[in-house]
């Protein structure tokens, strides 16, 4: 082919003064997200609601006899239903829905578990940097961690003279040894290399803490976390039985003594949302804190 076949148009293209127009195809629209999610979010959902039914729906058939002793769900819904649907209702000073009486614990497990955080990842970071504290304390936490929360409550009333200080240390007693332990576990645990690159830059020992410690032992402090809030909530519960207040604890032990069983698994559904919802809360942020190499 000639040069000037290569610049000069085609003879048709000069009469007609125009060219051929090239036609783009337009571009593929991308597909949505949206179904993946809605997948997703089915696969997660879907099967625990319908174990659920067929749990309820077992329990309804096993307990409308008449001689169950428990309420069937259709008796539970019909005497609570209040309880229910309203739960941040204010009738009087211990007359609130149930709503109000979970806020109430999770202030104190607010401050207790706050504590416990705060003061168990400072020992254990304390503990896993000496062989010989570790040595020494270890089987002193190993045992203490086993004493019962409200073994812990005639000691608080003592001390304290108030019921909500002495819940609150109830907490923070039972939630600190997990945190401590998994703590020092932790940064026992940190890779050598790491501890000579913080030797190389001299680091002084705020800067390592939270340069090098805390990110590398990151995923062990944040198991401990889980394990001390379950045991926060399960703690407080229980100490409120026996302190009363508001609480969804003293609830339960009221509805008891007053044969309102029906109130009392509603309050244990509560419970356990709650406790589930904690749980979730304290592996996000573990999952955040570690880019996912925590388990969840």
């Amino acid at each position: 082919m000639s040069v000037t076949a290569l610049k000069d148009p085609p003879r048709e293209a000069r009469r007609s003064g125009s060219a051929d127009v090239v036609r783009l195809k337009p571009a593929a629209a991308r597909p949505s997200r949206w179904p993946g999610y809605a997948k997703s979010v089915a696969a997660t959902v879907i099967p625990p609601l319908v174990v659920v039914l067929l749990l309820g729906l077992l329990w309804e058939i096993l307990c409308s006899g008449a001689g169950a002793t428990l309420p069937p769900p259709s008796r539970i819904w019909a005497d609570s239903k209040d309880l229910i649907l309203d739960p941040f209702f204010v009738a009087g000073p211990q007359d609130i829905g149930l709503g109000l009486r979970v806020l109430v614990s999770l202030q104190r497990v607010a401050v207790g578990f706050g504590l416990a955080a705060v003061v168990g990842v400072l020992m254990g970071a304390v503990i896993g940097q000496s062989v010989w504290a570790m040595r020494g304390l270890d089987p002193l936490f190993q045992m203490l961690r086993t004493v019962p929360p409200l073994a812990w409550l005639p000691l608080a009333l003592a001390a304290f003279r108030d019921s909500n200080p002495s819940a609150i240390f109830v907490i923070f007693i039972t939630a600190i040894w997990p945190i401590i332990i998994n703590t020092s576990v932790g940064i026992r645990n940190i890779p050598q290399d790491y501890r000579n690159v913080a030797l190389v830059l001299r680091l002084n020992p705020i800067e390592f803490f939270w340069k090098i410690m805390l990110p590398s032992a990151a995923p062990y402090i944040f198991t401990g976390l889980r394990i001390g809030i379950g045991l926060s909530w399960l703690a407080i519960v229980a100490a409120e039985m026996l302190t009363g207040g508001v609480g969804i604890g003293f609830f339960i032990w009221d509805a008891w003594n007053s044969s309102r069983l029906p109130d009392i698994i509603v309050a244990l559904a509560y419970i356990g949302v709650v406790g589930f919802v904690l749980d979730r809360l304290v592996a996000g942020v573990g999952s955040i804190a570690t880019r996912g190499t925590q388990a969840s």
